[in-house]
């Protein structure tokens, strides 16, 4: 059997990021913690945190993580219906989800956010490329994700929300400067785009399709969904936009489309943990919702 205590011990290292402050949070000392950390670490018999600024997880680590976060949520089923459980009180239990930095920005947040208002949890959100946060639920560092990939998690529901779309855009004055002849394989290689990170390959994909080729784009990285439409209605750069995050742009003429009528449409889905659990299924039903209402209806 494995000891709790040094699972809790673990878990709190990996979330706050340092022995000190996974000692403060459980209120006790540091030298406890690290105590606790090497004797699950020798009980196991491999690596569990690597050290530094932050620590990190190792995947074994990862995974025993992912366990504390499930038999929370099944000691809160429990506590539901056993209170004298927990005299002090409903706890909060962690919920880790991992979604992409433009769903967060749009469509995702205020949904959390509400669920977060009204029920017993501390959500703990990690922010990745659509096409990475499935990796986030095979390694065990969250319990759910909004994804990209159309391929169930092992272990993992899956559910279709819809489709993100974007449109290419950019401010008139660089789209003058740089497209006064036309949108194709030559001006792209020479106007600065707009990328998320080194991820971030909606830009390639847009252009693909419409030139037929792959094309070496020059780029700026801004790893920031309001900072994308900041500096594109600037003037800095063109790139892919939520076409919900730029509609008042488009309006107002700060920003326009490079090419009419040629959105990108990005599939995304919620896979989750199974597990019973009436907060994952609130926190699903809530996902769901808001996915409805801000995504383009899956096909």
């Amino acid at each position: 059997m494995l000891d709790y205590a040094s699972l809790a011990a673990l878990a709190a290292v990996v979330r706050e990021g340092s022995f000190e402050r996974a000692a403060r949070a459980l209120h006790v000392t540091p030298s406890a913690i690290s105590q606790r950390v090497r004797l699950l670490e020798e009980r196991v018999g491999c690596a569990l945190v690597v050290r530094g600024q932050p620590c990190q997880a190792t995947d074994t680590g990862r995974r025993l993580c992912q366990h504390v976060d499930r038999v929370r949520l099944l000691e809160h089923e429990l506590q539901a219906g056993l209170p004298t459980l927990d005299p002090a009180g409903e706890a909060r239990v962690r919920l880790p989800v991992a979604v992409n930095a433009d769903s967060l920005a749009t469509w995702f947040a205020p949904a959390v956010a509400a669920f977060a208002a009204s029920a017993p949890v501390l959500l703990d959100v990690a922010v990745d490329d659509e096409g990475h946060t499935a990796e986030w639920l095979r390694g065990g560092a969250v319990l759910a994700a909004v994804t990209a990939s159309a391929r169930a998690v092992a272990g993992c529901n899956h559910r279709p929300l819809g489709a993100m779309r974007y449109l290419a855009a950019a401010s008139p004055a660089f789209v003058h400067q740089h497209f006064a002849d036309g949108v194709d394989a030559a001006s792209l290689a020479r106007a600065p785009s707009l990328v998320f990170s080194p991820k971030d390959e909606l830009q390639t994909r847009w252009v693909r399709r419409l030139c037929g080729q792959h094309v070496e784009l020059p780029r700026h990285t801004l790893p920031s969904s309001q900072a994308f439409v900041v500096a594109a209605a600037a003037g800095m750069g063109w790139g892919l936009h939520p076409e919900s995050l730029i509609a008042e742009h488009l309006r107002q003429g700060t920003l326009v489309a490079l090419v009419p009528n040629l959105p990108l449409d990005v599939p995304l889905y919620w896979q989750h943990a199974r597990a019973t659990s009436a907060l994952l299924d609130g926190l699903t039903h809530a996902v769901l919702a808001a996915a409805r209402a801000g995504l383009v209806p899956p096909a």
